[in-house]
């Protein structure tokens, strides 16, 4: 009976991951040939009109960073645009640091709170002292591309439909492992899924990074939840059972900076993990409802890699009762025996990561020089993934009450802050 157990266990945890990835290449390489071949992100399309677009930059001690950010924000390509620079009571210098630009820049204005409220609430004041119909948002480290709103209010000048529009974050931190592993991981994992999302029904979440937003559409749905770990999932779910249209825009590029200790990037994914573990507990309940069906997928493979992630911590735990079962006798067999297993997986991660480079490979010109550094992926990646899921979701369900505001936190922005990148992105621009 046990044995029988972990066979279907086993071909769940094998054949999960082996679908999906197949699933999601798929999607991405559909979305590439109808939408991303043959242009060139530094060749904007011409707009029939250039609305005004409210550039909201939320800060909170960003001293080291404020500089190039806005900087960057001031040398854009968009011929109608206004810079809101929201400093969210910050206890460093960040708020005198971003009244000296202002004077500097013409079109930016700064908005200063007096106490730490939260990322959701900066925004909130941001679209409230806004001019604009659309609001892109970006972090205080960030640096967004020249042409990045040009290819954002493309598709909100040609639909009144949509609500929102992501943007495509690359990797600034690479100084390290981790780091490289990183910008494969954006370019592979996070860039795949988007693309396919797109194709397939509804988007998991617009970019915390980088999003833009019609007010119209926020307005809609109460703006951003404070009362959420994560806003940008949340208001990313609400959007699109709102019926807005939320889309991907690949060419819409945003530097950014992520942490490359495993401390600090066990506690961002964690955070995210809980984050989508709360929107799925608010807003689970519309998979039973036939006008969210473009819905299910992301419901579905929501509960399926968590089923995933329970999955494998309950194969190890039959494994482990298999060893000391049989002692002294020889040991069972672990459950991933197969000499195949590792091979085939292996093979479909290095398929993946090559089709995801092929695509990305006009956005970064040295993808290749991480390829080899990815095959370490799974060693760090699906342990720390499975991990956090496995933490995250009865913290999701069950401890987080959703009742206090989300708060801004200190985070590793990697060891070197972002500086040899910061060269990478001189070079591509």
């Amino acid at each position: 009976m046990l044995d029988r157990l972990s066979g279907l266990l086993f071909d769940f945890a094998f054949f999960y991951p082996l679908l999906m990835s197949y699933l999601w290449m798929s999607g991405a390489l559909l979305y590439y040939v109808r939408y991303e071949r043959g242009r060139h992100y530094t060749v904007p399309p011409e707009l029939p009109e250039y609305p005004l677009v409210s550039v909201l930059v939320p800060c909170y001690n960003e001293s080291s960073n404020v500089i190039e950010t806005f900087i960057a924000l001031a040398d854009m390509h968009y011929p109608n645009y206004e810079i809101l620079a929201i400093n969210d009571g910050s206890s460093d210098d960040t708020g005198q640091q971003l009244e000296a630009l202002a004077k500097f820049i013409p079109r930016m204005r700064v908005v200063q709170l007096a106490t730490n409220q939260g990322k959701a609430v900066a925004l909130k004041a941001g679209a409230l002292a806004a001019k604009g119909e659309f609001l892109v948002c970006i972090d205080g480290d960030a640096i967004l591309d020249h042409y990045a709103v040009t290819w954002i209010m493309n598709h909100f000048v040609h639909s009144p439909r949509v609500g929102a529009v992501t943007g495509n974050p690359l990797i600034l931190t690479r100084s390290t492992l981790l780091g490289r592993i990183q910008v494969g991981e954006f370019s592979a994992i996070v860039g795949l899924l988007k693309r396919a999302q797109r194709i397939y029904g509804r988007l998991f979440t617009i970019s915390g990074v980088i999003g833009a937003y019609r007010r119209r559409a926020l307005h809609s749905v109460g703006y951003w939840n404070e009362l959420t770990i994560t806003e940008d999932i949340d208001v990313s779910w609400r959007l699109q059972l709102k019926h807005w249209d939320v889309r991907f825009e690949p060419h819409a590029l945003c530097w950014i900076l992520m942490p490359e200790t495993l401390g600090g990037l066990f506690k961002q994914r964690l955070r995210w993990a809980v984050g989508g573990g709360e929107a799925f507990r608010n807003y689970g309940h519309y998979l039973f409802s036939w006008r969210e069906r473009r819905f299910w997928g992301i419901f579905l493979e929501y509960i399926f890699s968590v089923a995933w992630s329970y999955t494998i911590l309950l194969l190890a735990g039959i494994s482990l009762f298999k060893i000391v079962a049989s002692f002294p006798a020889a040991p069972a067999e672990p459950f991933f025996s197969s000499p195949y297993t590792g091979l085939v997986l292996g093979a479909t991660c290095l398929l993946q990561f090559a089709v995801c480079f092929f695509m990305g490979r006009k956005y970064e010109r040295n993808l290749g020089s991480v390829y080899l550094a990815i095959v370490w992926y799974p060693l760090f990646y699906w342990i720390l993934n499975w991990l956090v899921s496995i933490i995250a979701f009865p913290k999701a369900m069950f401890f987080s009450g959703g009742k206090k505001r989300g708060r801004w936190h200190t985070t590793d922005r990697g060891i070197n802050n972002g500086q040899g990148g910061n060269m990478l992105f001189r070079q591509n621009d």
